[in-house]
């Protein structure tokens, strides 16, 4: 198969895109902990609640840190693996390539599980109102 310095770069518009989003789920966490916080510090009545929402967007947090590693990391394989195509090392720049690749990869099965993650903290929410 042949490859070309256009070939990591097809990637460019994919991977930072998918940081974009990375980035705002990161925000929305944020935000989320910081209301919890506020809540979890004036009602004294919901705190297991709380604290069970807590531990999950802790897990969310973690996660998301590494699909935008991950992420990070892809896209600056893809860049060096532009360059060893500029130099004309194929080898590295192949090898290089599917190492991006599989970051790619990693990133988005991070991803995944962040997504299972937090329809379980919807769970925890559901629970709370079918309760009452």
């Amino acid at each position: 198969m042949e490859m070309s310095i256009n070939t990591p770069a097809l990637l460019f518009p994919a991977i930072t895109l998918l940081m974009l989003a990375y980035t705002n789920r990161f925000l929305a966490l944020a935000t989320l902990i910081r209301s919890l916080h506020t809540k979890y510090k004036q009602v004294q009545e919901d705190h297991e609640i709380i604290k069970a929402q807590i531990k999950n967007l802790n897990k969310r947090l973690m996660l998301t840190k590494h699909m935008q590693g991950a992420g990070i990391s892809s896209f600056f394989l893809c860049v060096l693996s532009m360059l060893f195509f500029y130099l004309e090392n194929h080898v590295m720049a192949y090898s290089i390539f599917g190492l991006s690749l599989l970051f790619l990869l990693l990133s988005l099965a991070l991803s995944l599980n962040e997504i299972y993650i937090s329809t379980r903290a919807l769970e925890i929410e559901l629970k709370d109102m079918m309760e009452e």
